[in-house]
């Protein structure tokens, strides 16, 4: 009976010991869950440990979407132009230049046929006079040549150059009969070579050129008849200079103006049996050109 109140009264005070423990271990997790959500984690806002769970859940997605809000704006800011600076910005207008209708005229390997007439009644001494010795004297015989001239045009290059320099050039050979409507001799018929250089602006209907012609033909010579300061010998050489105005009609035709020089002697090959005095007239020269072949449509220049 003793034995028995004796383990009686153990159990008791174990199970109380026990108890004691248990409640003494409950109030110490207690203790530590309430410090752990107290204690703030590195890089985390202490605001958020005071707070439920569901809170803090909330306030991060929302930082979420401020942060990807800021994201989008920041993309769009610097993808799209600035409205207000842009429109602060001049606008200019491009013109687009017109095509040059005259590299459908003056153009590479373009052929034409034209027709010169003059009247040359002004008689000057020979202008390369300096170049052989003489003086510029000149003779009181007076001639008036009408050169009447038919010719091939060539052209050699396209248009080129700069400035005032802008142009194409042509070859000419032509054919000539000039009757003489002052002076002993009463025709002369040559054959020339001739280079033309056309300066040639964009659009320009009139175009200014010059040109030089050289060749050789017969006259009816007058001097070895006795007619004084008349021509020595029927060969004779001849050289040509002026300068004017083509009108470009259209692509085909065209008309020119201008003024022209005309040499005509023999070369001193009459000498010593006859002078050589020559002819030297300038006057007005009327021509015409009409393209040979089919039109030429240019490609950007």
């Amino acid at each position: 009976m003793k034995r028995a109140f004796v383990w009686a009264a153990i159990s008791n005070w174990q199970f109380g010991s026990l108890k004691k423990i248990a409640f003494q271990v409950s109030w110490l997790l207690v203790a530590l869950v309430f410090f752990s959500s107290a204690i703030p984690v590195a890089g985390q806002n202490t605001s958020y440990s005071v707070l439920g769970s569901e809170t803090r859940r909330s306030l991060q997605s929302q930082e979420l979407d401020d942060a990807a809000a800021a994201t989008e704006a920041n993309f769009r800011t610097h993808a799209q132009p600035d409205n207000s600076k842009a429109s602060s910005v001049p606008i200019t207008a491009t013109k687009r230049q017109r095509p040059d209708s005259n590299l459908d005229i003056y153009y590479r390997n373009r052929l034409e046929f034209g027709l010169d007439v003059g009247w040359h009644p002004v008689n000057i001494p020979f202008i390369y006079d300096f170049a052989v010795g003489d003086s510029y004297n000149m003779t009181p015989l007076k001639y008036t040549l009408v050169p009447i001239i038919a010719s091939l045009r060539w052209h050699v290059t396209n248009v080129g150059w700069k400035w005032m320099f802008r142009g194409n050039t042509d070859f000419t050979f032509s054919g000539s009969i000039t009757p003489i409507p002052r002076g002993p001799e009463t025709h002369y018929y040559a054959f020339m070579f001739g280079i033309r250089r056309n300066f040639v602006y964009r659009n320009w209907k009139a175009v200014p050129f010059f040109e030089q012609r050289g060749g050789a033909g017969m006259i009816d010579a007058k001097e070895p008849l006795g007619v004084l300061w008349a021509q020595g010998q029927n060969l004779t050489f001849t050289y040509t200079m002026g300068a004017g105005v083509r009108y470009n009609a259209n692509s085909k035709y065209s008309l020119s103006a201008g003024m022209n020089y005309m040499h005509i002697s023999n070369g001193y090959l009459s000498e010593p049996a006859f002078k050589n005095y020559g002819i030297n007239v300038y006057g007005p020269m009327f021509g015409i050109n009409v393209r040979l072949g089919k039109p030429r449509h240019h490609d950007s220049e």
